[in-house]
């Protein structure tokens, strides 16, 4: 979903979005992106699959503040090894909890973070090979 500014221009919010075969409801558009360069990968045969936050972990005796974490992304690779993303523009401390209480209470499970750096990188080379990027 876009939201026209004055001034001719455009900013994206949260939204339903069609990614491959896949609806789902982004956060921001760099979740939106994200998906977009997974679906790239899966088409390219780099990955076997992607999901948007299927999966809800929890921090069992945790009762204030932070008792669950919904990563963005679980990514199945050709090996047959999965591992999840989490796309971020800025960390606030809510969001380092959310992954420290990860690593502590679901050590097995592999999260790396899509930040913007990542963007900053990636973006330039995305631009020529994905349409609408």
């Amino acid at each position: 979903m876009q939201l026209q500014l004055r001034e001719g221009r455009v900013t994206w919010k949260q939204g339903w979005e069609i990614v491959g075969d896949k609806r789902c409801y982004f956060k921001s558009r760099w979740e939106f992106r994200y998906a977009q360069y997974l679906e790239f990968m899966k088409k390219h045969n780099k990955i076997v699959d992607w999901q948007y936050e299927p999966k809800t972990f929890y921090f069992e005796g945790i009762k204030r503040g932070t008792t669950n974490y919904k990563p963005d992304f679980l990514v199945t690779f050709p090996s047959g090894n999965s591992e999840w993303f989490e796309v971020k523009g800025f960390m606030d401390s809510k969001s380092k909890t959310k992954i420290k209480r990860m690593a502590k209470y679901h050590p097995n499970e592999k999260l790396n973070i899509v930040d913007k750096f990542w963007f900053t990188t990636n973006s330039p080379l995305l631009k020529k090979v994905i349409k609408n990027w």
